[in-house]
């Protein structure tokens, strides 16, 4: 048996870090995620004023419920989507004029549902190029509150921004939701903001949360069960067996339900409330599955799909088209360089069993293309990448720690 240690919570490591700088008084983040995104966001939050000391292991954030320190500032989001769509809106619950940026690629995201509704709660913004998308101007005068509706089908970000800067409006917030893609990211969302002392509630498409304010606490953070994904992949692939401790039954993360397609495509699967194993059983079958709530994997899902007994399909997953990359087209396209026949449709991927040959993958710069075909890579030799290095992203150590651990 393999043990696996899995760096912290991409989503986790953002939505604490926000938590942290809105509530009163000093939070502790344990074990959070040293990547390229989630120090984009600290370093966005000390451009903004807030105190962040970032130690080995434990990063801590003085928190300001009042808002940003800085009267003004100008932010770099640098690729991360949780920094460019959170930050703006925890500092338009300030006061102060602050602009944000972020990279080519961040800029071609869309923001446009968030931005919406933040002015339809009265909050004086502008996109400065093209609307609807990075670089934003905020000229924050606090938050009333009141009742909006939000497009939340590209995202789900859209709305734990939203659900995040409720406590922190004079008079709270209610959000009715026409269409919400990725639906466990916002149960982690409503758990940790509970975890923080706030009150959200959600009776169908209305969340309401009060002006309640947050609290400061030692937060820990759980291992990032979307990076799990390609070690529970390649146990599954390879016939080892794979356990990822910290990542068990009482897990926010909803990615961890991959393993519940690994199930189905004859893996063994056994979940407890210390870790997850997944042991491969020599087989691994063909399925249609709807990843509509754990999108994130379907790279990963994609990349090992040529080594099933029948076709593979997913369902639902129209979300994916607008990631770091067009995931959709990206793993399409990358399986057809390797040999395989793929089909694709507006909101779908069809996958057929084949012998993938070596190839360089082209990323995108998309980390989680990288990672996901890492796991063909073990069958087949001689695959490469364009741009290894763009999983600094969530993941710096990747490489290595995939060749330690799973390398003969």
């Amino acid at each position: 048996m393999t043990v696996i240690d899995i760096p912290g919570s991409k989503s986790v490591t953002a939505r604490a870090l926000f938590l942290a700088a809105a509530a009163e008084g000093t939070t502790t983040l344990v074990r959070p995620l040293a990547s390229d995104d989630t120090e984009g966001f600290a370093e966005g939050l000390a451009a903004l004023g807030y105190e962040v000391e970032r130690a080995p292991g434990a990063w801590r954030v003085r928190g300001r419920p009042a808002g940003p320190a800085a009267a003004s500032a100008d932010v770099y989001c640098r690729d991360g989507a949780t920094t460019a769509r959170f930050l703006p809106t925890l500092a338009a619950a300030g006061h102060g004029d602050f602009r944000f940026d972020a990279s080519a690629q961040m800029r071609r995201r869309p923001l446009a549902p968030l931005t919406e509704a933040l002015r339809a709660l009265g909050v004086d913004l502008r996109h400065e190029e093209a609307e609807g998308h990075h670089p934003l101007r905020i000229a924050a005068r606090g938050v009333k509150g009141g009742a909006v509706t939000l497009d939340a089908g590209q995202s789900s970000q859209y709305l734990t921004a939203l659900l995040m800067l409720g406590p922190l409006t004079a008079e709270g917030l209610s959000v009715t939701v026409t269409d919400l893609v990725s639906e466990p990211y916002v149960d982690i969302t409503l758990a940790m903001m509970r975890s923080f002392g706030a009150r959200p509630a959600r009776a169908g498409d209305v969340f309401t949360v009060p002006p309640t304010g947050y609290r400061a606490t030692t937060y820990a953070v759980e291992p990032d069960a979307s990076t799990a994904s390609y070690f529970f992949a390649a146990a599954a692939l390879t016939g080892r067996e794979v356990t990822v401790p910290g990542l068990g039954t009482g897990a926010l993360q909803g990615d961890l339900g991959f393993v519940d397609v690994l199930r189905r495509m004859g893996a063994d699967v056994a979940v407890t409330p210390d870790g997850t194993t997944v042991r491969g059983t020599g087989r691994l079958h063909g399925l249609t599955v709807n990843m509509r709530d754990i999108s994130d994997t379907m790279p990963t899902l994609a990349a090992l799909a040529p080594y099933a007994d029948g076709p593979v399909r997913i369902e639902d997953v129209a979300n994916t088209r607008v990631k770091e990359c067009d995931r959709l087209e990206v793993c399409a396209d990358n399986l057809r360089r390797l040999g395989i026949t793929v089909t694709t449709g507006p909101d779908h991927i069809e996958i057929h069993p084949g012998t993938p040959r070596p190839a360089e993958i082209i990323t995108h710069g998309d980390h989680r293309i990288v990672m996901s075909f890492a796991v063909t890579g073990l069958r087949t030799p001689g695959i490469s990448f364009d741009d290894p290095g763009c999983v600094r992203k969530t993941f710096p150590g990747f490489h290595a720690h995939w060749e330690n651990a799973l390398r003969p």
